[in-house]
């Protein structure tokens, strides 16, 4: 059962980094938070029941790892490398692209933890709400309240319910 468990998790792997990634900020932090979950549940293989959802337990693994390491971070006061400080892109990217998608990673670090956790699983992962209820540990009344509070500040975020007025008018 190890080399297929072992399979499966390497096939879960993109959409972990990427959820890790979302809720670090972080390319470094999120690959130490997906290792460290993938070590949890390799060590914990055991409990997991062949036939459930694997992704969806080994999200519950890396969202609670998450949740213990902002704990963490808190209870021990945040420290930033020196090296790390001043650190960042000397020339601004020019495409249309690059400035969209950074705007929408602004819009997106924004949004409440709360929301952002939820639109990203919903919106990014593909994960049906009661999957996102599941993960979170809330009714699934939550969830939608959260994807739609969220939706509505990344519209507010673009004006886009000032343009819905003014087509209106």
């Amino acid at each position: 059962m190890t080399d297929d468990f072992g399979h499966l998790l390497t096939h879960e792997m993109p959409r972990l980094k990427r959820y890790a990634r979302a809720l670090t900020r972080d390319v470094t932090r999120a690959d130490d938070l997906v290792q460290s979950c993938l070590g949890r549940a390799l060590m914990k293989s055991h409990l997991w029941e062949r036939g459930t959802d694997l992704r969806a337990w080994l999200f519950t693994i890396l969202h609670n790892q998450y949740v213990n390491d902002v704990r963490r971070a808190v209870r021990e006061g945040i420290s930033v490398p020196i090296d790390d400080i001043g650190m960042g892109p000397t020339v601004r990217a020019t495409q249309d692209t690059g400035l969209e998608l950074r705007d929408l990673q602004e819009a997106i670090d924004g949004l409440p933890e709360e929301q952002r956790q939820v639109l990203l699983l919903v919106g990014l992962e593909g994960m049906r709400y009661e999957e996102v209820a599941s993960l979170l540990h809330v009714p699934v009344g939550t969830v939608r309240s959260r994807l739609s509070r969220g939706r509505q500040a990344l519209r507010d975020y673009w004006g886009m319910n000032d343009m819905e007025k003014s087509v209106a008018a």
